[in-house]
């Protein structure tokens, strides 16, 4: 059974040529997607179907969608949503042997907006009807009359040859989605799309309007979905391509059709969960030592310098914007992979993935933006992580991004160089004291570290004390230092380890506030 915090991390605000515009206006319109609706019969799918009614709709004002549902469904309570169960007759393409089956969710609880789901073969796209007969309701009393209220989403699940089943991904709410590596549970959570997130004017929520799912083929071993996007600023045209294994890797090329001038939207936004941890020892009286799904932000900069930055829950709302040119990659992680880190029986934090990401093509100027929101609940996702372009989208205008999703133990790519395997803080009579550990390979030889010095600043305030500690046997270099805040409150902070005057670790960036 899913979670209780599962489904309320969701709900953070809660080639078809030149008839390709005309097929596209038949397949898919707000009214046609209408459940009282029936489904009409299959119509002709192909690459730029999805593309045609995303530029379709953005001549259009955007129409909220409605959130209407009949009794019983209107008022649901947790525990009642989660009694409703798709029945294991009922998952799509399971006894094809195809490598994957799908199960659509039932609207309710904070997922009352409806998702159209439609299912492409052979260049055919027709609409999914809802069954009430395709679900177990517990101990809800349902109308047998019931008509067809669609879908909240979907389940991909990967399926073997013996009948197994494994859920891999997840499409629900606005348009948020979640996927997992092999062994995992779910944890951090991508978006297609964010706009103006924490600016003080509010942030627009672009919904997932309908998806399009190619029927694979077991060869291929990949599943293809497209999704048609819809906010009030503009509208999207997404082509997700899905191959599960080691690592779930999700391509994702996108098309943004503005309604009008966009300045603030990010890209493969990210959000994930962090209550406490070494750092901030807000929690005192938890029975576990730490509550996070990610301890940290990794950033693989357009020149190749690597960042650590760790996460915090703070007191107070933390923006910070880390500028550069063409990233190579960026990522939420969980480095924490040992139970004794959580001590947590039921939530195993230490099993929740890591999401990095690798864009494709020229993404030039912006900024990897990290924000760090005050949270007294491991409910809520607190932690996000965007790349923020430097250029907005001007008004009626249209432009396309390309990016590689790796949900992962650990990301492809990592640094050649020592890794942060810690951070620690805490008050020292009037100071605040830092441990920050870092491990590499090449540190179970004394004589690799001999070399070695920190290159530490921090501003405001002053550094009145640091210490090293290398340890062979642990492959770990520790360093200790001591911060003589400042009356601002917070400071910033730098710390390399170098020889001979060149990096050898990865850079640790951190903010300290009061």
């Amino acid at each position: 059974m899913r979670q209780r915090r599962d489904f309320l991390k969701l709900a953070i605000a809660g080639a078809l040529g030149g008839a390709g515009a005309v097929v596209a206006d038949s397949l898919w319109s707000a009214e046609a997607a209408t459940p009282a609706v029936p489904p009409g019969p299959p119509m002709p799918f192909g690459p730029d179907t999805v593309l045609a009614l995303s530029r379709d709709l953005a001549k259009k004002p955007f129409e909220a969608p409605t959130t209407t549902l009949p009794d019983p469904f209107n008022n649901l309570t947790y525990e009642q949503y989660v009694s409703i169960r798709t029945k294991p007759t009922a998952a799509i393409w399971a006894g094809d042997n195809i490598g994957f089956a799908l199960e659509p969710l039932h609207r309710g609880f904070i997922f009352s907006t409806q998702m159209d789901i439609y299912l492409v073969d052979n260049g055919l796209a027709q609409r999914l009807a809802y069954d009430r007969a395709d679900f177990d309701f517990g101990k809800l009393q349902v109308p047998a009359d019931l008509p067809d209220i669609g879908f909240s989403g979907f389940r991909v699940l990967q399926t073997t040859q013996r009948g197994g089943q494994s859920e891999i991904v997840i499409f629900q709410g606005a348009s948020f989605f979640r996927a997992k590596a092999r062994g995992q549970n779910f944890g951090v959570s991508a978006r297609g799309l964010s706009i103006r997130t924490a600016e003080p004017q509010g942030e627009e929520f672009p919904i997932f309007r309908a998806v399009w799912i190619e029927k694979p083929t077991l060869a291929a071993d990949a599943l293809v979905i497209h999704a048609l996007l819809d906010s009030g600023s503009l509208t999207g045209a997404y082509r997700f391509t899905l191959r599960p294994g080691e690592a779930t890797i999700i391509d994702t090329e996108l098309t943004l059709t503005s309604r009008v001038a966009v300045e603030h939207y990010g890209l493969n936004a990210m959000s994930a969960t962090y209550l406490f941890g070494p750092l901030d020892h807000k929690r005192t009286d938890d029975l576990r030592p730490a509550v996070y799904e990610v301890n940290g932000l990794q950033m693989l900069t357009g020149k190749g310098e690597w960042l650590w930055r760790p996460v915090s829950n703070r007191n107070t709302l933390q923006i910070s914007a880390f500028l550069d040119e063409n990233p190579k990659g960026f990522g939420l992680l969980q480095r924490s992979r040992s139970f004794d880190a959580f001590q947590d029986d039921d939530q195993h934090w230490e099993a929740r993935p890591s999401l990095w990401v690798e864009p494709i093509g020229d993404w030039r100027d912006g900024e990897i933006r990290l924000v760090e929101i005050p949270s007294d609940t491991e409910n809520n996702d607190n932690i996000i992580a965007y790349w923020r372009p430097k250029e907005a989208i001007g008004a009626n205008a249209e432009v396309a991004f390309a990016y590689r999703q790796f949900w992962c133990w650990t990301p492809p790519a990592r640094p050649d160089l020592a890794t942060v395997v810690g951070s620690r803080s805490g008050k020292v009579g009037k100071r605040q004291r830092f441990l920050v550990d870092f491990s590499s390979e090449s540190f179970a030889k004394p004589e690799s570290m001999a070399p070695i010095k920190p290159n530490l600043s921090a501003a405001p305030g002053k550094i009145l004390w640091m210490r090293t500690v290398p340890t062979a046997e642990r492959k770990n270099f520790r360093v200790a230092f001591d911060l003589e805040p400042s009356s601002d409150g917070f400071s910033e902070f730098r710390l390399v380890l170098e020889a001979d005057g060149k990096p050898v670790s990865e850079t640790w960036l951190y903010r300290w506030t009061v």
